[in-house]
């Protein structure tokens, strides 16, 4: 397969991904998901950050296993009732937004497949994603890991353990959320796609910054 380095970019797989993941690839033509490494815990490969009314919502998955094993082979764990906790709290945050009873249905129908493994399940929800902001992007699963790359390289550069701020690769534009009276902003791209529906993607596009914006 033939890359352009200049329109590739290379990343890890997280879960319904926050926004500011989708400003980084903004842009790209070709999208290469890391198939390869291990699974990183305490990540957003398997946690999402979601509004509710009183309180942001910390998502996460459950897994069998973790750090040090292939992140292909990760499973997850349906023993615990995330699955319901999930989708109630996704209803709680949005049920009222604009564009729920539009986009929820798809995923939910993601969930009640139960993927076996976190990895089909991040991918599952990131091609929905991609679909509803209209992002033409390609995606492409990394055949062997690669240390070196000629393109850009994102791969465990968006950490929750840090904020946006120190990054540089988003600025927030605010939008109307359905609660409080403060933006929040790089919450998950659902809390986007929900409150906006098809003016997600231009959203988006105002929130990459390049190198001409300086630091606000």
């Amino acid at each position: 397969m033939k890359i352009d380095k200049g329109s590739t970019v290379i990343t890890d797989l997280l879960y319904l991904p926050p926004i500011e993941y989708f400003a980084a690839i903004e842009g790209k033509e070709t999208l290469m998901i890391e198939g390869h490494d291990n699974y990183q815990k305490q990540t957003y490969r398997n946690r999402a950050s979601i509004r509710l009314a009183n309180k942001v919502e910390h998502l996460s998955v459950p897994v069998k296993g973790g750090k040090g094993r292939p992140f292909r082979e990760i499973e997850i764990d349906y023993e615990q009732k995330w699955v319901n906790i999930h989708l109630r709290g996704i209803k709680s945050a949005y049920g009222k937004a604009a564009f729920f009873e539009y986009f929820f249905p798809y995923y939910e129908s993601v969930f009640e497949r139960r993927p076996t493994r976190l990895f089909d399940l991040n991918l599952e929800l990131l091609t929905l994603c991609l679909k509803f902001l209209q992002h033409p992007v390609r995606i492409v699963v990394s055949t062997e890991y690669q240390p070196n790359v000629i393109f850009q390289d994102l791969r465990g550069v968006i950490q929750p353990k840090e904020s946006y701020e120190v990054r540089g690769i988003y600025r927030p534009v605010p939008y109307m959320q359905l609660f409080g009276l403060d933006f929040v902003p790089n919450l998950s791209v659902i809390d986007l796609l929900f409150c906006e529906g098809p003016q997600a993607g231009r959203i988006i596009s105002q929130s990459k910054k390049t190198i001409e914006q300086s630091p606000e």
